[in-house]
């Protein structure tokens, strides 16, 4: 991220352990790192509140836009049913006096019953050929 090298560091605690001493030296160290950790913490914490403004940003984009689909959604809807009732008021038209009323529709023939097979033809078996003996007569 910083771009320093290992001779850049080694350079950098050198300078530090002459300006600072070894004995204060931990000290400093734990000094260092206490910040790094608040520093750290607060970046997080920024990170997170960003983040969550944008989630309710999008969410609120997406929440318009569902809107907008449930508006036309509801104006298709509401085309539809007055097609509806304007389709079934000009179906209820009603006769006029002057018409005659329909004629009735003549009856349907009964179906065929099926009868029940004549004893003398259940009496006689039928004499059936093979086709062998077709080809023959």
């Amino acid at each position: 991220m910083f771009d320093i090298s290992w001779s850049e560091l080694l350079i950098l605690g050198i300078v530090t352990l002459v300006f600072v001493g070894p004995k204060e030296l931990p000290v400093f160290m734990r000094t260092i790192g206490r910040y790094a950790g608040i520093v750290r913490r607060h970046a997080n914490e920024f990170k997170g509140q960003f983040d969550a403004a944008m989630r309710e940003a999008e969410l609120d984009s997406m929440r318009k836009e569902v809107e907008q689909m449930q508006s036309s959604i509801n104006a298709e809807v509401m085309k539809a049913k007055s097609s509806i009732h304007d389709a079934s008021a000009a179906s209820n038209i009603e006769p006029n006096a002057s018409t005659p009323p329909a004629a009735p529709s003549p009856p349907l023939p009964a179906p065929p019953s099926a009868s029940p097979p004549s004893s003398e033809s259940a009496a006689l078996p039928e004499k059936t050929s093979s086709p062998a003996e077709r080809t023959e007569s």
